[in-house]
């Protein structure tokens, strides 16, 4: 454990022994993510390549027999959130608070005896920035209480209940990559899941050995837009796999594509089919490149992918397109959004060399339009969910 993560464990302990009278049981983290490429294919049982961030929740926790949830966070105003193990129910609000315990609610719904807790978070994820927040939220909060509890889940299973708490309870309609992400990443590596079969292979992901630095662009934005905008992408997608007689856009092969479009009468359907097949493909093609030490060609696939969800899904705005457009043509080898669009961040892939002179170049964009500044920080591949003591 690093010198800067031991001060946050230690800092969060106290806390934990101030709000609830002892030491926690245990602490652990679950890191957010960035999406390399293949965006909106998880919920059609497509492909996905995320990897961790250093950036954590971290959860202190100790397990209750009285059916009693305590909860609170550090990083949010008001005090303890007390609940009902018992009484929780479905879409009844609450805020930061519905993804913890929504995890309770989806352990408890899924039989395992999970009979309360008192929990303390913090974290160091970007709310707002597309790189999963409540995901991290959601896991740290699994992992715990699966430690705590000895329920003997896997770590693939744990994704697959913090997603279930995500839907059902908080009523978000996301697919599995971030839960499972934040779940299974790999310290150096970016993890590759097909999430028809959710299985996953780790790919090595050593960008500094090739002279490589992939920027995290924080754009500080989130337009209003985006809230009802991923369901309604979701639908579309839906619907095309409907009318094209297949159960998820999965099914649709790359080859097939012109054939499926062409039968599509709906143009908002019919972009939405392009990109996700598309994507999919993307998601391959980065693969190879990598399996091929050539990580420099991932570059044009991230901004090709970049105009499909700009013109193609019309999930990205202004300043996202502003990150790809100033870092490309100041020499960076590829960029794109990630995350579910609307504002939130992109992805530039950049010679180590010219990491500087990238970022600065969409700084001052930025200011030249009036944005507010952007934050910009690399993406390392680190470690997925783990125990810190």
């Amino acid at each position: 454990m690093t010198e800067t993560a031991a001060s946050q464990v230690g800092g969060l302990v106290r806390d934990f022994e101030e709000l609830y009278g002892s030491a926690p049981q245990g602490v652990w983290a679950a890191p957010g993510r960035v999406n390399l490429i293949g965006e909106y294919t998880d919920f059609n049982d497509g492909f996905v390549m995320p990897l961790a961030l250093p950036h954590t929740a971290v959860a202190a926790v100790s397990r209750r027999t009285d059916g009693v949830l305590r909860l609170h966070s550090a990083d949010m105003d008001g005090g303890v959130v007390r609940l009902d193990a018992d009484g929780l129910e479905p879409r009844s609000g609450g805020g930061w608070a519905a993804y913890p315990a929504g995890v309770v609610w989806a352990l408890r719904e899924a039989g395992h005896p999970v009979a309360g807790a008192d929990i303390q978070l913090a974290s160091t994820v970007p709310t707002g920035a597309g790189l999963s927040s409540s995901a991290a939220l959601e896991v740290v909060t699994a992992l715990a209480l699966n430690d705590l509890y000895e329920l003997g889940l896997t770590r693939p299973e744990l994704a697959r209940l913090a997603q279930r708490a995500e839907n059902a309870f908080v009523g978000v309609p996301c697919g599995i990559m971030d839960q499972t992400a934040s779940a299974c990443c790999a310290e150096g590596q970016v993890l590759h899941l097909d999430t028809r079969d959710l299985s996953l292979r780790q790919v090595p992901f050593d960008l500094a050995a090739h002279g490589l630095r992939l920027l995290v662009v924080d754009t500080r934005v989130k337009h209003a837009l985006g809230d009802g905008a991923y369901a309604e992408r979701r639908a579309a997608c839906e619907a095309g796999a409907r009318a094209l007689g297949v159960p998820t856009l999965r099914a649709i092969a790359y080859s097939h594509l012109p054939d499926a479009l062409a039968s599509l009468d709906s143009e908002t359907v019919r972009r939405c089919v392009r990109h996700v097949v598309r994507d999919n493909e993307r998601v391959e093609r980065v693969a190879a490149h990598l399996a091929a030490g050539d990580p420099r060609a991932v570059g044009p696939v991230l901004t090709e992918g970049h105009a499909s969800l700009r013109d193609d899904l019309r999930v990205s705005c202004a300043e996202l397109d502003l990150v790809v457009d100033a870092s490309v043509r100041a020499g960076a080898l590829g960029a794109r959004m990630t995350g579910g669009g609307f504002g939130g961040s992109a992805i530039v892939l950049v010679e180590e060399s010219a990491a500087d002179t990238v970022a600065k170049s969409v700084q001052e964009a930025f200011a030249q339009a009036g944005y507010t500044a952007p934050r910009i920080f690399p993406a390392i591949p680190s470690a997925g969910a783990r125990r810190l003591l």
